[in-house]
Formats: structure tokens, C-alpha cells, sequence
């Protein structure tokens, strides 16, 4: 209901898109509830020269591999409970390429775990997408190094590490060679977990196996793996360098949006509860203090391109919170009088509207309103340069000081960390916000194409969350409600 209406059973539609001057490993995923967590892809983009061409040495062999979760619960009940409490529902398991690994059991078999197959001194370029719904996690191969070279589909100046944290919606590349001494080593994917006071949940270690060819004796360095969870920390993320030289020195702002990020409630019926009650008030993710809501009856870019009733019903996201606090009070995780006061919100269709070509800059801040954990911020269509992030409130006075300028890394996925911020700028151009027809034909809008999905009332067919029966709220902007 973004940008269309949804796939119903027994239909098809077909993609149609341009990638042209991007290259890496980006995905493909479900957009409809939860359905993320099992229907995803690779979507891998090799340069028009093929392997040869490669800003590092070319592989070997390239390998997708794909870190996700494994629900018992159908993903559909997920999302419809969530909406009563994001913290009693969680995976059961965690995979590598589908597979559970050796750590799970089934009728007290082991199951079977990813198994990496390699020759000796030969590289491998794995494509590592974080397909999970919630975790960040930690990758490390025991015994062995990476040497990155991509993140969400831009070449990074290469660098050298033995442990790779990757949060949801984030793609890594990264080479391996195979120059440890002839064995299996094992491959280990372990989901983070956020400190206390944060909700403590289980979180499911998986493993696979880099096995050499030329023999299959068990290696002696799993454990060396299995203790990466003692030695890694927050401070230990990617930190990716671009390729080439971006200097954004001269490039003048358009646009400033500060955002906060967080939880609240919204009442069930009517715009008063009892919000000691859990079941007068849905729990809801916002930005600024507001969540968001989708439309009922037409997609938003639908209504933006026919000029039609949706755009009347938008509210433009607030270019700050409604109220400065200590955003990162860690209190604030607990119910308390002063969370009290910060935790009522309101749910609106919401989206900011920028001309073409605009230079936006956001600030992203974590607040620890019923939760600190860190969030990974995907911007759709775009790829956003990544200034700056840090612990804690941020502060214009000294942090813009801090902004990397003149070769910031391009990211389409950022992590907003536990209680703290990162500031982006990126180039507004491609309508997945509300972007104004640019000046020439290439920068205009298209018009749906002719096999575009049509929205059905048919209660049989639409999935739950499209019945919401939410009044449209026709004002502009947010403080008027």
C-alpha cells in the first residue's frame, strides 16, 4: 500500500526495474507482514565485464550466503500479536542458507548444518545478507579472515577483519582464502543481544562447516568461533571506507530532518484508555512520535501519480519530536511516571515530501522509550552517505564537527545504535518518498504499468492488515491532530 497494492493468491506481477551503475549484492523480500523472514532472495549485479573487472582480485568462486531466522509460529499470527507486544514473540532458530546447523535438534537427531566446500589457496567472494527479521549478528569462520570489499551493492576500500557484524537488511562481500591448515572449520552466526535493562530473549546460535576437500579430519578451532560472542561489542561494526573520493564539502542542504526513533501506544478505540491495561492500547514502533499507518483504499504513489484523494490524506513527517527530552535515558526503558508522560503517540500516513533533486540530511536518534535496542534504518530507492554516528544525544554543536565530508562511505542500510544516532545525507530522486517530477521526461514519474495489481475488498483474499477501518486524517501536517 506504499507503492502498490498487494499480490493476491493465484495473481502475478512482474518486476521491471533499472539497475544501471549498481554492482554488489542487494535481496529481494516480502513486504506483507512478516512474510520478510521466509520469501527473500539474493539479487546479485556482476559488472558488465563480468568477474575480470573487479575492483579487487577476482574469486575463485562467489557464494550467497543467507543468515536468517526459523519461526515455529505462522508468520502471520507474528505480526498480528506483535501488535499487543513486540517482546513475547521471537525466532525459534537461526539458519545459514536454510540450514539449522548442528546445534538443533529434532527428535534428538542433529540437524544438518551449511557446509562450505573450498580448496586450498583458492578466494572465495561470499555475499552475506543479513535476512532476519530483528537480529543483528555476528559472522566469523574459525581459523580465518575477511577481507571486505562491498556493502549494500558500493565497493568499500578493502579491509581486513576476523568477525563481521551485519544487521537486518544489510549485505556485506567479503573474500576468504582458504590458507589454513587442511580440515573443517566451523562458520558461526550469532544473533546480538542488547544489555539489560533491555528485555532479555533467547537468542539462537547457528553453525555450518568450511571443510577443505583435500581433508575431511575435524578441525580443532570451532571453539575459536563459538567464543567470538565474549569478544565482540557494539564498537565492533563494519566501518566501511568508500572506493572512490566523495566529497560532499560543497554540496549545500536543502533539507534538515532530526528523527527520533522509538516505542508507544496508541489507544485501541477512540483517543482515551487506561494505558495500564494491555488490552485498551496497541504497542507501535514511531518516528518522531508518530507511527505509521497504511492507507486502506489506494496506494500512495498510486494517488501521488492521479493527483487523487490519498496525498489530501498524508501527513508530512515532523522535521523533529514534539518534545526534546534525554532521549537516551536508560529509565526510560522501564514503565515509569516520567516514561508515562513520552509514551502516548498516534498513528497517522505519514511520508516527507521533497522537491527533485533535493540534498537531505537526517540525523537519526535512538531513545529509549520502553526499549534501547539499535535500529537498522533501510532507505528504499536510494543509497544515503553515511556522515557520521555516535553514543549517546547528539549534539549539532560538536558533532557536525565530526562529519565525514570528504569520502563518506554510500550505504542504502545504516544502523541507528543502541542509544545513539547517525547522520546521512542523500540525494532526493526516486519517488519511495514524495519526490516532485524532476525537469526533464527521464525525471518524471511513469504511470503504473499495465499489469499493475488492483486492490480487492474481497475479505477472502486481502490480507489482514489492509481491513483496518482507520479514518483518513486530512491534514497536513501532524501538530494540527
Amino acid at each position: 500500500m506504499v507503492t502498490q497494492c498487494s499480490i493476491l493468491p493465484n495473481q502475478n506481477f512482474t518486476y521491471r526495474f533499472n539497475v544501471a551503475g549498481q554492482e554488489g549484492t542487494l535481496w529481494w523480500h516480502a513486504h506483507v507482514s512478516c512474510l520478510r523472514a521466509t520469501l527473500h532472495g539474493a539479487l546479485i549485479i556482476r559488472p558488465r565485464l563480468g568477474a575480470s573487472s573487479y575492483p579487487f582480485p577476482k574469486p575463485d568462486r562467489e557464494v550467497p550466503i543467507i543468515i536468517g531466522d526459523w519461526w515455529k509460529m505462522d508468520l502471520a499470527e507474528v505480526a498480528r500479536k506483535m501488535k499487543d507486544n513486540f517482546f513475547d514473540y521471537f525466532p525459534s532458530a537461526s539458519t545459514i542458507d536454510g540450514k539449522l546447523g548442528d546445534l538443533f535438534n529434532c527428535s534428538g537427531v542433529a540437524e544438518d548444518g551449511y557446509v562450505l566446500d573450498v580448496e586450498p589457496g583458492k578466494t572465495y567472494l561470499l555475499r552475506i545478507i543479513n535476512a532476519a527479521l530483528f537480529s543483528e549478528y555476528f559472522l566469523k569462520i574459525a581459523g580465518h579472515r575477511f577481507t571486505v570489499v562491498a556493502c549494500d551493492a558500493n565497493y568499500v576500500s578493502p579491509y581486513t577483519t576476523d568477525l563481521i557484524v551485519i544487521a537486518p537488511g544489510e549485505t556485506v562481500d567479503a573474500l576468504v582464502v582458504a590458507d589454513a591448515p587442511p580440515g573443517k572449520y566451523y562458520m558461526v552466526a550469532l544473533p546480538n543481544q542488547a544489555k539489560l535493562p533491555e528485555t532479555q530473549t533467547p537468542e539462537a546460535t547457528t553453525r555450518g562447516i568450511v571443510q577443505y576437500k583435500s581433508h575431511h579430519s575435524p578441525g580443532s578451532n570451532g571453539e575459536e568461533a563459538l567464543r567470538s560472542r565474549r569478544t565482540a561489542s557494539k564498537e565492533e561494526e563494519v566501518q566501511v571506507q568508500p572506493v572512490m573520493r566523495r566529497n560532499l564539502t560543497s554540496l549545500r542542504v536543502d533539507e534538515h530532518l532530526f528523527v527520533t526513533l522509538g516505542l508507544g501506544t496508541i489507544c485501541r478505540r477512540g483517543q482515551y484508555c487506561n494505558r495500564t491495561k494491555e488490552n485498551e492500547t496497541d504497542l507501535v514502533a514511531t518516528m518522531n512520535n508518530v507511527s505509521f499507518h497504511l492507507p486502506t483504499t489506494t496506494p500512495l504513489l498510486e494517488a501521488h501519480y492521479h493527483h487523487i484523494g490519498g496525498e489530501d490524506a498524508l501527513i508530512l513527517l515532523p522535521e523533529k519530536p514534539p518534545r526534546v527530552f534525554n532521549y537516551t535515558d536508560r529509565s526510560l526503558i522501564i514503565v515509569g511516571p516520567v516514561e508515562k508522560l513520552l509514551e502516548p503517540t498516534s498513528r497517522a500516513t505519514m511520508a516527507p515530501w521533497f522537491q527533485y533533486g533535493s540534498v537531505v540530511e537526517m540525523v537519526f536518534q535512538g531513545t529509549a522509550i520502553l526499549q534501547g535496542d539499535s535500529n537498522p534504518m533501510h532507505l528504499h530507492g536510494h543509497d544515503m552517505f553515511v556522515l557520521a554516528q555516535g553514543l549517546g544525544n547528539f549534539d549539532a554543536a560538536k558533532d557536525v564537527a565530526r562529519y565525514n565530508l570528504v569520502n563518506p562511505p554510500l550505504k542504502n542500510t545504516v544502523v541507528v545504535p543502541n542509544l545513539g544516532w547517525v547522520a546521512i545525507r542523500f540525494v532526493a530522486y526516486n519517488p519511495v518518498f514524495i519526490v516532485e517530477d524532476g525537469p526533464t521526461t527521464n525525471t518524471l514519474l511513469p504511470p503504473p504499468p499495465v499489469d499493475f495489481p488492483s486492490c480487492s475488498r474481497n475479505d477472502n483474499l486481502v490480507p489482514d492488515e489492509y481491513h483496518l477501518q482507520t479514518p483518513e486524517i486530512k491534514v497536513s501536517r501532524i501538530d494540527e491532530i
